[in-house]
């Protein structure tokens, strides 16, 4: 091994290195499900857990402390960014987040500013990173840290919320196709400021996670309004010197698509066979994915089974992520949480000294 080579079993899978056992981190970790981080919540709310960096930096150790995971991820949102643009945020309960000033004319968006991440609210989440990376580096586990894909924005920023149709969205993208450039030319901006500090902070590793594009739009949609702005973005992180995750949902029509925006991992939702689409994204990239998150509430014997049958697609090659196709319900059992885990890395320690033993 060189000196050059990570050491942690998931930034060699990153880098598509051998590796003893399958590394596993699962999206939403930190969250609701864990009783240690309902009672922070008790106390205080999404956005001051969010913008105070120790309460963000315990909640992002607590399943590091709880489980065998091979990486944390910075406890954080994709959405603050969008305050630091002009844009009113709140989480309000039982309805998500709320935008109060959405974007409703191309003006709105010639409005939106563009600072950089350290003069604004995000210096609370590098802040948060930097106090994380000095519990966890002595003991080699990597941090990860992430932002939302222009897209997945810009559809919060327009549609105030949540939305099942996105028509807004893409009423803007389709009526006002140079409004929309200016959107999404700002939204990289942001982003890729926001994620190279996270980098600087001490991040060893990023996400950007495109959780509407595959749900809104087509193949043909998604290479002429989105596709463009991702792979600019991916290509202004490449001077981060970190391993970057293309993490989207919904995108099993245009797989191939999603991949060639870029990145050096691709994380794929649980709508498709992980070996099917390790083909459609390339053996030349790893992967990450893909269990359902409801099949952490399913019995032992159908969870084992179903992690098993991804462990047995990925099939030994250097470069598989164990994750979920999505993230952590919020009533997922804790202990289906620990038995995932250390059966992961269990099994595919066996798998592993078969392939040797022949």
């Amino acid at each position: 091994m060189t000196p050059r080579e990570p050491t942690s079993p998931f930034l060699r899978a990153c880098r598509r290195l051998p590796v003893d056992r399958t590394p596993i981190w699962l999206m939403r970790q930190a969250g609701r499900y864990m009783a240690e981080y309902r009672e922070i919540r008790a106390r205080h709310s999404m956005l001051e857990v969010i913008t105070t960096p120790a309460l963000a930096a315990e909640v992002t150790l607590q399943p590091i402390e709880a489980f065998d995971l091979d990486a944390a991820i910075i406890f954080a949102d994709i959405l603050p960014p969008l305050i630091t643009m002009g844009l009113t945020l709140d989480f309000v309960k039982g309805e998500g987040p709320v935008i109060e000033n959405a974007i409703t004319s191309t003006r709105d968006i010639d409005l939106l500013a563009t600072p950089p991440a350290e003069a604004t609210i995000l210096a609370n989440t590098l802040e948060a990173i930097r106090l994380v990376v000095a519990e966890l580096a002595p003991r080699n586990i990597p941090l990860i840290g992430f932002a939302g894909a222009p897209f997945t924005l810009a559809s919060y920023a327009v549609e105030g919320g949540g939305s099942k149709s996105f028509a807004r969205t893409k009423a803007l993208m389709y009526g006002e196709p140079a409004a929309w450039r200016r959107l999404m030319d700002k939204l990289v901006a942001v982003q890729a400021d926001y994620l190279l500090a996270q980098a600087r902070a001490g991040a060893s590793a990023l996400q950007l996670f495109d959780s509407w594009a595959g749900l809104a739009l087509g193949k043909e949609d998604y290479e002429q309004y989105v596709q463009p702005y991702n792979a600019r973005l991916f290509q202004k992180l490449e001077s981060a010197g970190v391993p970057v995750i293309n993490f989207s949902t919904g995108t099993t029509a245009y797989l191939p698509s999603v991949a060639a925006a870029g990145g050096d991992i691709v994380g794929v939702d649980w709508r498709m066979p992980l070996d099917w689409a390790w083909e459609q994204i390339g053996h030349d990239r790893a992967i990450q994915g893909n269990l359902d998150p409801v099949a952490l509430l399913a019995p032992w014997r159908e969870l084992e089974f179903r992690a098993n049958r991804i462990l047995e697609q990925a099939g030994g090659r250097p470069g598989h992520i164990f994750n979920l196709g999505h993230g952590i319900l919020p009533n997922t059992p804790v202990e289906n949480v620990r038995r995932l885990v250390d059966f992961v890395h269990e099994r595919s320690e066996q798998m592993a000294r078969a392939a040797v033993t022949g």
